[in-house]
């Protein structure tokens, strides 16, 4: 039994790590539970695959919570354009959509992966797929890695066996039990990027009515703990879109979540321009001003009615008070959290392997000699828009970049 470099997870991390480590005679495996690597990645951006983002990589670390400061060393040793570059040298052209989010031109996940798999293959990576690993232990400096079918001594190993979301696909959290059994250390998990459930929720109706670039509130207990902007989309049952997936890592069950529906403006404001263009409607129906102010109709009519105003009122039968009720509505509409979506429907995982255990210039283990940890197996969880994808590939080519460098010509 050759000595080797054991990945396990085929996802966009193992498979980048793997076929940068590979070459000059290191043995590289993948094993990957499911019957083909990558299937998460071929749900990312609907199948289309937003893999990065534009703009400048400094701009990133903003887009990682408190974490950005940890992903710095792995993100400027390879950038969005370096990933761009990477598909494009290869044939799989990036282009950037207006806001931002980076597609590959022909808007389909397996072509990513397709690219992947050929890297893998030229450069000598072996990829065992439908071979789950039970267990890990230490064997001297190097590990034992038992799976379904052997044992294999690993010398290096490198978990990379993504979070605990969309357990369909493969990702169902076995990379912490791995990380504990080796002694690193796991922050609990919870599911992030994930829709929110509104208790007494009014608008089951109006799903698919979507709001650009709206001010939510979170409060708790009273107290104002989060303020957030972004797009807003009504499900059947609550809240989505990418304003309210961002947000949702900062939210919790009980939570009143206050959404001013007018854009990129405050409650204060939205509060006055509504008040004041309904005082100044005169004979015009009240419903017409507000559909005015770029509100979707059959939302001011669900407002209207959930104010007890009549379909046909003019602005000037409206009294005074209902007026401001409505103002209110439209500037700080209020919505109790029942729950969040669970694992089954959150983009990422929030919490993971401890950031504080691992070498941000490395990925290697602080305290576990020759063991590595690489992208959402991590506590790290981004904004949408291709910052997941992006901490996935740059923390796999750092773990490569330092396993090729320390463990050359073994």
């Amino acid at each position: 039994m050759n000595d080797a470099i054991v990945i396990i997870g085929g996802g966009p991390a193992g498979l980048f790590c793997a076929l940068q480590a590979a070459g000059d005679g290191r043995n590289v495996i993948i094993f990957e539970k499911k019957p083909a690597p990558g299937r998460k990645l071929l749900v990312a951006g609907s199948g289309q695959c937003n893999i990065t983002h534009d703009g400048e990589i400094a701009g990133f670390l903003s887009r990682y919570g408190d974490h950005g400061a940890f992903l710095r060393p792995a993100l400027m040793n390879f950038t969005n354009r370096d990933l761009i570059a990477f598909f494009a040298d290869r044939g799989l052209i990036m282009k950037a959509e207006a806001g931002g989010k980076v597609f590959p031109e022909t808007r389909r996940s397996a072509d990513v992966l397709a690219v992947l798999l050929a890297e893998c293959a030229a450069r000598g990576a072996e990829i065992r797929c439908d071979e789950a690993v039970l267990a890990v232990e230490r064997d001297g400096g190097g590990f034992l890695v038992r799976t379904e079918k052997t044992t294999v001594r690993a010398d290096i190993l490198v978990i990379a066996t993504g979070g605990a979301s969309y357990p369909a696909t493969g990702s169902t959290g076995d990379g912490y039990a791995f990380a504990r059994a080796l002694g690193q250390p796991v922050k609990e998990m919870a599911p992030a990027l994930t829709p929110v459930y509104v208790a007494d929720y009014p608008f089951a109706d109006l799903a698919g009515i979507s709001f650009e670039n709206l001010t939510l509130a979170v409060y708790r207990d009273g107290k104002l703990v989060r303020r957030h902007t972004g797009d807003l989309l009504l499900t059947h049952t609550g809240l989505s879109g990418p304003g309210i997936l961002d947000a949702s890592r900062s939210i919790l069950p009980g939570d009143v979540l206050q959404v001013t529906f007018l854009s990129a403006t405050n409650a204060e404001t939205v509060q006055k321009r509504v008040a004041n263009a309904v005082a100044a409607g005169g004979a015009r129906q009240v419903k017409t001003v507000l559909c005015d102010l770029a509100l979707p109709e059959r939302f001011v009519r669900r407002l209207l009615d959930l104010a007890g105003v009549p379909p046909g009122e003019t602005s000037a039968q409206l009294q005074k008070k209902t007026r401001n009720v409505l103002a209110a509505s439209l500037a700080e509409f209020p919505f109790r959290v029942e729950r969040l979506g669970g694992f089954a429907e959150a983009m990422v995982t929030r919490g993971g392997v401890a950031l504080e255990g691992v070498n941000p210039k490395t990925m290697a283990s602080k305290t576990v000699p020759n063991l590595y940890c690489i992208g959402e197996v991590l506590d790290i969880d981004g904004d949408t828009g291709g910052y997941n994808l992006q901490a996935a590939f740059s923390t796999a080519a750092l773990a490569a970049r330092h396993i090729a460098g320390v463990h050359a010509h073994r």
